[in-house]
């Protein structure tokens, strides 16, 4: 699913989000109009979009629109995807890797497509355990593969940067549909992969 930077930003919508933005800075004692921050507004409304642009795309789409029959049947494993989300609870950013797997059943993807399934989720507000289920779930549906294996690894700077203020926080989280739910070898074989 491809797009244009200028396709992601709605003109009457980066208008009101600076709006509340720029009385938002005056809430936290600052002066919207000094030099260093007249255009900030305008710049965070646009990082939003940005950071958000997920709502508008559909991962059962992005998958369909590379699909191939093929009698394949061994695991196909796209690993070490970065990964760039939001936290819905302080809106701060949380970044990580992804690894992901499935068994096919007579249909692959395209292998990019499994990369953009990911930022299509990652690219809303988010809570990490909800992000992994729906990688899981989105593929599960598109494909319909012998099974799904999702992991991500993240720090979230809500942890790091306030808060308990632990920078070496890691968090996993992990789901698993069809074989690898069932078969604890074919689970262990993708965890020792992404090892």
């Amino acid at each position: 699913m491809a797009y244009h930077k200028e396709d992601i930003y709605d003109d009457a919508v980066t208008e009101q989000i600076a709006g509340h933005y720029k009385e938002i800075l005056k809430l936290l004692g600052e002066d919207p109009e000094r030099e260093g921050l007249v255009k900030t507004p305008e710049r965070v409304a646009k990082a939003l979009q940005f950071l958000t642009q997920g709502y508008e795309q559909d991962g059962q789409a992005i998958l369909q629109s590379a699909l191939f029959k093929e009698e394949y049947k061994q695991m196909v494993l796209v690993k070490d995807i970065e990964l760039y989300s939001t936290c819905e609870h302080h809106v701060m950013p949380f970044i990580g890797k992804c690894h992901v797997a499935y068994i096919p059943d007579g249909t692959i993807t395209g292998l990019s497509k499994i990369a953009r399934v990911v930022e299509c989720y990652a690219r809303r507000l988010q809570v990490q355990e909800r992000l992994t289920v729906q990688i899981r779930d989105c593929i599960q549906e598109a494909l319909n593969p012998m099974g799904v294996a999702v992991v991500i690894e993240a720090s979230h700077t809500c942890m790091t940067l306030r808060g308990v203020q632990k920078a070496n926080a890691v968090t996993t989280t992990s789901a698993f549909s069809g074989i690898f739910l069932k078969d604890e070898k074919t689970r262990n074989e993708f965890l020792n992969l992404v090892k």
